[in-house]
């Protein structure tokens, strides 16, 4: 089955948790829809944001099956299968396959250094058997950085694999990327990873990315990349920019990704606190940005956040996230 090449902005969602670390399906399902109703492209569960490491790998297929399940085909599905080992790979590669999801995102081997011959034996190996399409996935942050040399043989010989996503927020990478990739495969998707550069990588020919604060500000993300397709770069340009410091002070809220999770909930949901505890001195951090938080949510324009700008209801909504109330 041929399919489009894949594009836009696909949001890589937080997963909400009740007390007992067990996800709170409810609110993600009703994120779901939000995101979706909002207008974002597509869907991106499992990636970083999803903090798929800290769950196990039946707990990630639980969030893809509801996600799935909510979406029921409306928009596409990448589903993140960073698993330890080929077969843990290929094992959620046929089960996001019978979900319906549009493509897997797979990083470099992580945890241990291999050899980029290595790698591209691992891709190859993954790229044979699966049954769903394959984006590379390069963070060298926390993984294997895939070498731009290996992408481009895998672009060359593997039709299954039909793009990249890259985070290694270096845009000279990037755009070595779309200029020596492309070439070789027009249609071999390049989406980026790091919202600070969204625009500036669009304009060089990125296809779309995988934006974490899509997930907080769905419709500031949606309005900038609308108005780079519309040729409005004044606007897209001005959006850029206006949004930067709200993606720093989400970044600066302690471990991520805690502040985009602050920040949904700032926009009416309960996610409760991640899998990874805060120390506190972390916490005493996190509770001195929160209302600032808010503000820069109020101040681009979401009223919702508006209700939480005071000390007394920001306490009194974290009082209801603690108590995880459905």
């Amino acid at each position: 089955m041929s399919h489009s090449p894949i594009h836009g902005i696909l949001t890589p969602n937080v997963v909400p948790f009740y007390d007992d670390h067990r996800i709170n399906e409810g609110e993600l399902r009703r994120y779901t829809n939000w995101l979706i109703e909002k207008g974002v492209t597509g869907l991106y569960p499992n990636g970083s944001t999803g903090e798929f490491i800290r769950i196990s790998f039946e707990e990630r297929i639980r969030v893809v099956e509801i996600i799935a399940d909510e979406v029921k085909g409306r928009v596409p599905i990448l589903a993140g299968a960073a698993e330890p080992n080929i077969a843990m790979v290929l094992e959620a590669c046929k089960r996001y396959a019978d979900l319906g999801c549009r493509a897997v995102s797979v990083t470099g081997p992580y945890y241990f250094k291999v050899s980029q011959h290595s790698i591209e034996h691992y891709f190859r190996e993954i790229a044979s058997k699966s049954p769903i399409d394959i984006l590379l996935y390069n963070i060298p942050q926390f993984s294997n950085e895939i070498s731009l040399d290996v992408v481009k043989r895998l672009s060359a010989d593997c039709p299954r694999i039909v793009g990249i996503k890259d985070s290694s927020r270096d845009m000279p990478r990037f755009m070595d990327t779309l200029n020596e990739v492309k070439a070789i495969r027009p249609d071999f998707a390049c989406l980026i990873g790091c919202e600070e550069i969204l625009l500036p990588a669009l304009l060089m020919g990125a296809d779309g990315g995988t934006i974490a604060s899509s997930g907080v500000a769905p419709e500031a993300i949606m309005k900038l990349y609308n108005s780079f397709l519309k040729g409005d770069l004044a606007e897209a340009k001005r959006i850029q920019f206006k949004l930067l410091e709200l993606i720093k002070t989400m970044f600066a809220a302690g471990n991520f990704p805690e502040g985009f999770r602050e920040g949904v909930n700032l926009r009416g949901f309960h996610t409760g606190r991640g899998p990874q505890p805060m120390s506190p001195h972390e916490m005493g951090h996190f509770n001195a940005i929160r209302s600032k938080l808010a503000c820069l949510l109020k101040e681009c324009g979401f009223a919702e956040a508006a209700d939480f700008t005071s000390s007394s209801k920001v306490d009194s909504m974290l009082e209801r996230i603690r108590k995880r109330l459905p």
